[in-house]
């Protein structure tokens, strides 16, 4: 599944290995190979017929530690059920302080997942972008958004009781007490993704989204 194909990628990034996904799963949406298909679909890839995809990272960096997402940094609150208030910057302008239930910056890659399941933008693979989405925000006017590289993304917590959690591709990275900040922006390393020439991101997309 999508899960798995994650951690190979992370596990890859970084390299010239493309990863190759076979649908074991229920989504798949990285995978190009269905279950019914793997002795045709490898014996394909090993022949050469499949192409690379460069997919866009993001970098999340606080307190002294930098890690790369494939799909998606969260910051959200630590206490289930409770609001965290995050003051959020966009390239060193101010945006206020949002309470919300947490906050989402994601890849193309990570846009048709959590980011779209919270009313977030489809970025289309080969964007150099990334979307901002609040989670469950306090706000009838706050509206997602797409960042393009070169603007860095700076999420303060401004929670006087309640700390924020800092999740990365699903997995637990710190936690911010009040005034510490985590900042997201393009990573400089793509994922590399192979796929079947026939497996593009709208067919997926129509066969995920649509059919």
């Amino acid at each position: 599944g999508d899960g798995t194909m994650l951690r190979a990628l992370q596990r890859f990034l970084g390299t010239d290995v493309p990863v190759i996904g076979v649908n074991f799963g229920r989504v798949g949406f990285f995978a190009s190979i269905d279950q019914d298909e793997l002795e045709s679909g490898l014996a394909r890839v090993f022949a050469g017929d499949y192409r690379v995809v460069e997919l866009t990272t993001v970098d999340a960096e606080t307190k002294g530690m930098r890690v790369s997402a494939i799909n998606d940094v969260v910051t959200l609150s630590g206490v289930r059920g409770r609001m965290v208030e995050l003051g959020w910057t966009i390239g060193g302008e101010d945006l206020g302080v949002q309470p919300c239930d947490g906050m989402i910056c994601s890849t193309p890659s990570g846009s048709t997942a959590y980011n779209l399941s919270n009313g977030g933008p489809v970025l289309v693979r080969g964007l150099d972008a990334m979307a901002v989405t609040f989670i469950a925000a306090h706000s009838l006017h706050v509206r997602p958004l797409v960042v393009p590289r070169g603007l860095e993304v700076e999420i303060r917590n401004e929670t006087p009781d309640v700390r924020a959690s800092v999740i990365v591709d699903g997995h637990a990275l710190e936690e911010l007490n009040r005034g510490e900040t985590v900042v997201v922006r393009i990573g400089d390393r793509p994922a590399l993704l192979a796929t079947l020439p026939e497996t593009t991101f709208f067919s997926r997309y129509r066969e995920t989204f649509v059919s």
